[in-house]
């Protein structure tokens, strides 16, 4: 018997003294262009609608009225929330005092305007229009907030004297105008006592240029204008005003008779109009050909335009406002297809955007030259022989090399050769470094650069070894450039964990050796990480380990000598017991085989499978009852994917001869 064993302003001016003062402050922004400007950026607006923008530099802060939800969103010139001041029903238009004290805003549902205090970003002051008033329009200039109000053709013009001891509201001051709408006012300390008002609903609505000084709203001057005039701005010469219309588009008007003095070529119909303080214009348009929405004019209308993209199908709402230094233009737009509204920042919109195309090959071998090219593009053309700064970053020069300067051929391309002496990414960055009208700008191109191959050996490769057997495995390296440092890795089959047996320099040979105890099967590896100038190299050798294995027998009564083989003799009462190790592995097994002697001739008896436990031993008995004059011999094996894993390599151990008496 057998047995197994144990197992994220609409005022567009400020007075005098507060533009000096933050121009003053501002002076850094625009010194020198040589450099390059500071990045535009992308604000995500903390908004679900905008009904209008205000712009106020005393403060460093931008006003949203979020129409929808009820309130005005503040933030900082970077776009960052400042604060949201609520319970302000259905917000539209807003407008900032000469002082930059004061915003004021039209509550269309509230019938009434109100205004918010600057520094402590509160509403402070309320101002009743009428019931049924729905104020949606403001303006503010002298101490006298002038709103637009009504609905369709009831709509009218209407004010509230700041000035009297008790703020006095006056309704239907129209003159030398029909709406069809409330009408888009707009006021300007470079022009006192003027009002200009705009009609945009209609394709023939009316422009108003009004004069207020006696309180009382009179006509100066009324035009129509075919085309839908979506947005309007008094120009800080106070003789002029911009008009954004659909028709038309953008065009400056005389603010004494409204005649066209000069028109300002956008690509598209005109939405929005900004006149910066020292008098540049921005038009913004629906950009419907990709060239561009945001077209800006410094110098007039005789001279292109530099072109800003939104990124988006049109400014929504129409509002766009220059910061008060004149240097950065804040246009907050909704996205395309989505609900999310950003603000772009662009921080030198006037300058022309330059863009520098670089080509290089994909691929390349070391030490070979090679031919980088491309060409440059703006929007005021650049001169033959315009300089281009040439840098070339590789793995010797992270920081990047100087290549020098190269020109621009008449075409506005350039071509120039270079050999590269760094294996791996190799970039060339060209640079146009901007002038006084146009943007610094960069291209690049990147080409991947073959390094000297690497010679590796690693020895010992296919050998069989015994259990516990001590091998040395030589790695040896051929030229490199500078590394000189080799590792030594052992992966044993199974479960046993990759290690690093040895990391070091090689000797002046090029060897680099190290000794280790194999238990199992292992994967050897060599790896050299390369350097700027050699490749990587990785090498392996395979050594299989046979098992581990001992077999013996006990519990019998003495050792008989039949022919030349010693046996070990048990009766036939008794068993014969025998001890089988192997080194141990979760769910290994044990071969055994059982051979009788018979008829002149080793015949297999009986074989089998027997678990480890986890130390790796096996105890298997043989029942020798009636038994007796019989010969026979057992040995146990370890098979490689038969004995439940194959971390080794198989090993037969030696015959175990045994002999039955009475």
């Amino acid at each position: 018997m057998l047995f197994g064993g144990l197992f994220i302003v609409r005022k567009r001016a400020l007075s005098a003294a507060t533009s000096f003062a933050v121009l003053i402050g501002s002076a850094a922004l625009v010194a020198g262009t040589a450099g390059p400007a500071a990045a535009d950026s992308v604000v995500p607006l903390n908004v679900g609608t905008i009904g209008d923008m205000v712009v106020d530099g005393a403060h460093q802060r931008l006003y949203f009225s979020d129409t929808y939800n009820n309130r005005v969103v503040v933030t900082d010139f970077a776009g960052k929330f400042v604060k949201a001041i609520t319970d302000l029903a259905y917000v539209r238009d807003l407008d900032l005092s000469d002082d930059s004290g004061t915003v004021y805003a039209a509550l269309e549902n509230a019938d009434k305007l109100v205004a918010i205090d600057t520094v402590q970003l509160a509403v402070t002051a309320e101002y009743p229009t009428g019931q049924g008033t729905k104020p949606s329009t403001v303006a503010s200039a002298a101490g006298r907030v002038w709103f637009g109000y009504g609905e369709n053709w009831d709509s009218e013009l209407g004010s509230v004297d700041l000035t009297t001891a008790v703020p006095t509201v006056s309704l239907a001051l129209t003159t030398g105008a029909d709406w069809s709408h409330p009408p888009t006012l707009r006021t300007d300390p470079a022009a006192p006592d003027t009002l200009v008002a705009a009609d945009g609903t209609i394709s023939s609505g009316p422009i108003v240029v009004y004069d207020t000084g006696t309180g009382v709203p009179v006509v100066r001057a009324s035009a129509e204008r075919q085309g839908f005039v979506k947005d309007i701005e008094i120009a800080p010469d106070g003789k002029s005003v911009v008009a954004a219309d659909r028709v038309t588009s953008l065009s400056r008007l005389s603010l004494t008779d409204l005649s066209e003095q000069e028109k300002f070529p956008v690509s598209w119909s005109a939405e929005a109009v900004a006149v910066a303080p020292d008098g540049t214009v921005a038009g913004g348009t629906s950009d419907r050909d990709d060239v561009g929405d945001v077209f800006v004019f410094n110098g007039g209308s005789t001279t292109p335009a530099s072109v800003r993209d939104t990124k988006s199908w049109m400014l929504f709402g129409g509002k766009m406002e220059w910061a008060p230094d004149s240097t950065r233009l804040f246009v907050p737009v909704q996205l395309p297809g989505q609900s999310e509204h950003v603000l772009r920042i662009y921080t030198s919109p006037k300058l022309h955007t330059v863009s520098v195309t670089v080509k290089a090959p994909a691929t390349a071998p070391i030490n070979k030259p090679l031919t980088v090219s491309g060409s440059v593009f703006s929007t005021l053309k650049l001169p033959a022989g315009a300089p281009l700064t040439v840098t070339r970053f590789d793995a010797e020069n992270p920081a990047g090399k100087a290549l020098g300067t190269r020109t621009l051929a008449a075409n506005g391309t350039f071509s120039f050769p270079d050999t590269p002496a760094a294996a791996g990414k190799v970039s060339y960055r060209v640079a146009y470094m901007g002038d006084a009208k146009r943007a610094y700008s960069t291209g690049t191109a990147a080409v991947q650069v073959a390094p000297f191959p690497t010679y590796l050996k690693l020895d010992q490769n296919r050998r069989t070894v015994d259990y516990g057997t001590n091998v040395t495995y030589t790695a040896s390296l051929g030229w490199s450039y500078r590394n000189r440092v080799v590792e030594i890795w052992a992966d044993p089959y199974g479960s046993e964990p990759k290690r690093l047996l040895k990391r070091g320099t090689v000797n002046s040979a090029g060897k680099l050796s190290v000794t280790t105890r194999m238990t199992r099967d292992t994967w050897v590896t060599a790896d050299f990480a390369g350097d700027t100038r050699s490749g990587r190299a990785h090498v392996g050798s395979t050594v299989y380990t046979r098992a581990g294995l001992t077999t013996t027998l006990s519990q019998h009564y003495k050792w008989s000598k039949i022919g030349t083989i010693w046996y070990q003799s048990y009766h036939q009462t008794g068993d014969v017991k025998v001890t089988a190790w192997n080194n141990p592995y979760p769910g290994r097994m044990t071969k055994y085989e059982v051979q009788v002697w018979y008829a002149g001739a080793w015949r297999t008896g009986s074989e089998d499978l027997v678990r480890l436990n986890s130390g790796g031993m096996a105890y298997i008995l043989f029942d020798g009852a009636g038994a007796a004059g019989v010969r026979a011999r057992v040995r146990t094996a370890y098979v490689d994917g038969v004995s439940g894993d194959n971390v080794n390599t198989t090993i037969h151990g030696a015959w175990k001869y045994f002999n039955i008496t009475r």
